[in-house]
């Protein structure tokens, strides 16, 4: 079942569906080691990965699988980076949250901004009772991103992912719909 990727607004940012306009902004950020020090992939070096990562986008949204939303200052249409929704199981309720800034968005609030709406979208609209998301244990930020969202630290996954050639940890976070709600 196709899943609509919504426009969502905010007091200072527009999340809308990822376009083509945006690979060479996706390109940027991705190819940043800086940027990309915890993530679970190595920096992009060809330019068809930004390309491949827009399909990617459009095929899981065909699929049911999951959205991914392009950030944007509402100000002036800065692009910030994305967001996204993956491995919805509309069966058990639940999915997974990501996203990548712009080290130019860092400290700014954005993430946490981003976050409250596709959460409050992902709660009404694809009836989610569960939202998980995995940080790597030295990504602080990410994880106090996740924290004032509303998520509790579940648990630590021991030696996860290979990280720039290193095992890392990756910190566990879990939402439920009523934690949500009373927040």
């Amino acid at each position: 079942m196709p899943l609509t990727t919504p426009t969502l607004q905010t007091a200072r940012l527009r999340l809308r569906p990822l376009t083509d306009a945006d690979a060479s902004p996706l390109y940027a950020m991705h190819s940043d080691a800086h940027v990309l020090r915890y993530w679970d992939a190595p920096p992009w070096q060809d330019r068809s990965r930004a390309q491949a990562f827009l399909s990617r986008s459009r095929e899981m949204a065909e699929e049911g699988s999951g959205v991914r939303l392009g950030l944007e200052l509402a100000s002036d249409g800065s692009f910030l980076g994305w967001i996204g929704l993956t491995r919805w199981d509309p069966a058990h309720h639940k999915a997974s949250l990501g996203y990548v800034l712009a080290e130019t968005a860092w400290g700014h609030g954005y993430a946490t901004e981003a976050g409250r709406a596709v959460l409050q979208w992902a709660f009404d609209t694809l009836d989610l009772n569960r939202v998980q998301a995995e940080t790597d244990t030295r990504n602080l930020a990410s994880a106090h991103v996740l924290e004032k969202l509303g998520f509790r630290h579940e648990g630590t996954l021991r030696e996860d992912c290979v990280v720039a050639g290193d095992l890392s940890d990756s910190f566990v976070f879990g939402l439920l719909r009523r934690e949500w709600q009373a927040a």
